[in-house]
């Protein structure tokens, strides 16, 4: 996850990319899961039940950080590096 902290300056140009149609700034090298956290959106899919879920094991175990990437089911966030422009979605 980002350090948040007023001395704490980025490496490198923000990359940016969509979740659910809005426009998120992360960091280089950074995962979906760590740069939605740093947006403050934690829930990134529903449970079956309507739950709300997210991130949980931070290292692809869990499976409950699973969201649509440019297209494809399924994936983890918490294991996919941020590309410019992709775009993630909620997964269903």
């Amino acid at each position: 996850m980002r350090l948040k902290h007023p001395n704490t300056r980025p490496a490198g140009a923000p990359v940016r990319f969509r979740f659910d149609g809005a426009e998120i700034e992360a960091l280089p090298g950074e995962t979906i899961a760590a740069a939605l956290a740093a947006a403050d959106i934690v829930a990134v899919r529903r449970a079956r039940s309507g739950a709300p879920r997210g991130p949980y094991c931070g290292m692809g175990v869990c499976f409950e950080c699973r969201v649509r990437i440019d297209g494809r089911a399924q994936l983890r966030a918490c294991m996919m590096p941020v590309r410019e422009g992709m775009q993630v979605a909620t997964h269903d």
